[in-house]
């Protein structure tokens, strides 16, 4: 199928949903920071229709975009105490809370997008979402987070030594934190809604992120200096509070697996049409792109990190998994 097919598809599906969610026995709240129309906000439309049609129009599921539930950390407390049942969050801010999420989030640990989805779809993926359940939550699936590089508003970074002394925000986790300090910068955790006036008014000098969260957020606006250093390719993830799970039968918790499974290639397809759209708008702004950089001095920069985090033979196997999946 292809992207203009599941799209296509994916839209009808949503709009079917829309008509008939007020006939639902029970609506399903859900959160996403991102904007409507973000791959990941229309990718849990497309699991609560499937999810309808699975149940008969018992279960319906409303997403809450553009943080207004609550930016990622509030939204994750929220979701552990049942006031928020579904949850697409970024596994950065859970580094801090469950250690299995801090491997993926290592900088460096994928080799390419589809590296990424090997490991994640794969053996390790389900051990990591197992691991939710008792911080009472449960793993559904993992979404594209897209590969994170660094942008300002000061100056090109061509090298490491371009980042020494710059300040960039980084999600509130101490991994990120001690990344952005082994490459000499100054991190500054801070929620993802306050970026763009903290650039804009030198509270920061830029944050890192992909191409969508770049473009859709306005950041290129305040930031208009690129660089492709590809650091992270933290996969996102999406949680059910185990509260709400609890409620569930046997066959409606099969029902939601069944569905949030569904919404993970419609995710991805929607995410590699998002970049390229979002490249072209950044490009056509006239943000510089540094994409030719040595990447060697970065990963080895990387070591006092891996050495930090990845301290228990667990972690330690998982690290090597990951590095011996083709």
């Amino acid at each position: 199928m292809t992207i203009l097919k599941t799209a296509a598809a994916t839209l009808l599906a949503t709009v079917a949903f829309t008509a008939t969610s007020f006939a639902c026995e029970v609506t399903l709240k859900s959160s996403d920071t991102h904007p409507d129309g973000y791959p990941t906000v229309e990718a849990v439309k497309h699991m609560g229709a499937e999810l309808e049609k699975a149940t008969n129009g018992k279960y319906c599921i409303e997403v809450f975009h553009s943080a207004q539930l609550g930016q990622e950390k509030d939204t994750i407390e929220q979701t552990q105490f049942g006031v928020i049942d579904l949850n697409r969050v970024s596994l950065g801010p859970f580094n801090n809370i469950i250690e299995e999420t801090k491997i993926p989030s290592l900088p460096y640990i994928f080799r390419s997008v589809e590296h990424m989805h090997k490991v994640m779809d794969g053996p390790v993926g389900e051990e990591i979402l197992d691991a939710f359940a008792d911080h009472d939550l449960i793993g559904l699936g993992f979404y594209d987070g897209g590969s994170r590089s660094f942008y300002n508003s000061q100056k090109p970074i061509n090298s490491m030594a371009d980042l020494d002394g710059l300040k960039f925000r980084v999600m509130q986790s101490d991994l990120f934190v001690d990344m952005v300090a082994a490459l000499g910068a100054n991190a500054t955790p801070m929620p993802y809604g306050e970026v763009y006036s903290s650039i804009q008014t030198g509270v920061i000098d830029g944050a890192e992120n992909n191409w969508p969260s770049f473009e859709s957020s306005g950041h290129y606006e305040v930031a208009g200096y690129y660089t492709l250093d590809q650091h992270l390719i933290v996969p996102e993830v999406l949680v059910m509070s185990k509260t709400t799970w609890d409620k569930l039968s046997a066959d409606e918790q099969a029902a939601v697996r069944a569905a949030a499974k569904s919404s993970v290639p419609v995710m991805r397809e929607l995410w590699a049409e998002r970049e390229k759209a979002s490249e072209a708008k950044v490009r056509e702004a006239g943000v510089k792109i540094v994409s030719d950089i040595d990447k060697t001095p970065f990963i080895e920069a990387m070591k006092p990190v891996y050495e930090k985090y990845v301290t228990s033979d667990k972690l330690k196997d998982m690290v090597a998994r990951i590095q011996a999946t083709k």
